[in-house]
């Protein structure tokens, strides 16, 4: 193919992202991003990795972590090297660490509207579920190394002690609010329904914001998705081009070969491509879409999406110089063959 048509695949790839998923997904979804950057204390979550916090309350809050940070695999590393330093202890901390990247709400909504509800529930499942059993497997392989650490250390508990941020009420209706104008804008229901909906949550919404919500928390919701689109949307623009473009040069055979059906083989070689290749926020979304139009298997997409936001090389040279290099063996690996594994269960289901 000539350079032209490579660059008109990237472009036609770019116009039909625009036109079909801008305004009625990344829209809301840029607004749930900022208002959780916010609003939603960063103390209050952190506070609750410190040693002395229940272990049901430690990963559970970590393994959810990615959804109020909305980071990618090298932005989370300096917050998982200051929770672990703090004392957080191995297990919250590494779930903490694959959890930043891989628990992410715009990631996922893209991923379910571009590639299917059913890739997209796999992906959210499966994101929560790594964080947990990889946190809970590295916790119990290095045990008796914490339990010496922790016992060197003391309980430096205190040190995680934060703000209990807003209300819990006030929250679930901000954010049910601009989730539900996120499901509403992108189902497929009459044209003049959608807009009477969406308009009714609007409504909602600003009542909330004026009952609740003062004047200058209004104005950091606004800067944070600002600041999200500034920081994403180009990036995200960039990569659905390279998709575009990959669609033209790599040949449909090559992919079938190599990542096609749902094999052991297919499914690893697609864990360890996501595992070292670094992808910026929401890049892996058009990326994999553009592998599955040319034959990846709905397995091992899943699995590059479970690998892939939470490691790259970058990640691994990091990571070793915070936890060393046999603890960071171990982790690769238990991700690499949890995503494998996880990739042809799922494959196995939807075909």
């Amino acid at each position: 193919m000539t350079l032209m048509g490579v660059l008109q695949s990237g472009f036609n790839e770019l116009l039909e992202y625009l036109s079909a998923h801008v305004l009625t997904c990344l829209v809301p979804a840029f607004f749930i991003a900022g208002g959780i950057a916010a609003v939603v204390s960063t103390g209050a979550v952190l506070k609750y990795f410190g040693p002395r916090a229940p272990k049901h309350m430690s990963y559970g809050v970590a393994s959810v972590s990615g959804a109020i940070l909305a980071v990618c695999s090298c932005t989370v590393l300096p917050l998982f090297a200051g929770i672990h330093k703090k004392g957080a202890g191995l297990g919250p901390a590494v779930t903490f660490l694959f959890s930043g990247p891989a628990v992410n709400i715009l990631a996922i909504v893209l991923t379910a509207r571009k590639m299917g509800w059913e890739l997209g529930v796999a992906r959210a499942i499966g994101a929560v579920v790594f964080s947990i059993v990889i946190g809970l497997l590295m916790a119990l392989i290095f045990k008796k190394e914490e339990d010496k650490k922790q016992a060197e250390k003391g309980d430096d508990g205190g040190m995680f002690e934060g703000e209990d941020g807003k209300p819990v009420g006030h929250l679930l209706a901000f954010f049910g609010a601009m989730v539900a104008i996120l499901i509403f804008g992108t189902a497929s229901i009459p044209l003049w329904s959608k807009i009477a909906i969406v308009m009714a949550l609007l409504s909602f919404l600003a009542t909330v914001l004026i009952a609740w919500y003062d004047r200058d928390e209004v104005q950091d919701w606004l800067v944070e998705t600002w600041k999200f689109v500034k920081l994403i949307f180009p990036i995200l623009l960039v990569g659905v081009f390279v998709a575009g473009v990959l669609k033209a040069v790599i040949p449909e055979q090559w992919i079938s070969a190599s990542v096609g059906g749902n094999s052991f083989s297919s499914n690893i070689v697609a864990s360890v491509i996501g595992a070292l290749m670094y992808f910026s926020t929401l890049t892996e979304v058009p990326i994999v879409k553009a592998l599955l139009d040319m034959g990846m298997g709905q397995g091992p997409a899943l699995a590059l999406l479970l690998a892939g936001p939470s490691l790259s090389l970058p990640n691994m040279l990091v990571v070793r110089n915070v936890m060393g290099t046999k603890r960071t063996i171990v982790y690769v690996l238990i991700v690499v063959v949890m995503a494998t594994f996880t990739g042809m269960i799922f494959g196995n289901i939807v075909t």
